[in-house]
């Protein structure tokens, strides 16, 4: 049996945020929330982009799924996540390497508020 094309993407996308479940609780909500905005951004893509926007995620699935399969001796691998290729970022648009520094952003905890100095007890000045 054969997929259609709207089975396939819906397929992926239901095995991403399956995936999703083995991140660490703090970074689940971020991967499902931009998982949902960039299948939403590209749901009335070109076909051209609808190819590439697939084979990107599918590898994104497959990296995602080595990297939470069990390491040595049956523990979970600890790292998960990769840097991404300088060539890659080249390859990307304008709003695209605004948008993954956004996500790092948020991924890592920083804040665009730089006049804003942590106290030693945990406030803000």
């Amino acid at each position: 049996m054969t997929l259609r094309h709207d089975q396939r993407v819906r397929l992926l996308y239901k095995t991403i945020l399956r995936l999703h479940r083995g991140l660490p609780v703090e970074l689940q909500p971020l991967g499902n929330s931009y998982a949902k905005d960039e299948f939403k951004r590209h749901k009335t893509c070109n076909p051209a982009e609808a190819q590439v926007f697939l084979v990107e995620w599918t590898n994104y699935a497959v990296q995602l799924s080595h990297q939470l399969g069990l390491g040595i001796k049956g523990r979970p691998k600890e790292k998960v996540g990769e840097y991404l290729p300088v060539n890659k970022l080249d390859d990307l648009r304008e709003e695209q390497v605004v948008q993954l520094y956004e996500l790092m952003k948020a991924a890592t905890g920083e804040t665009d508020d730089k006049n804003s100095k942590e106290q030693p007890d945990g406030t803000k000045s």
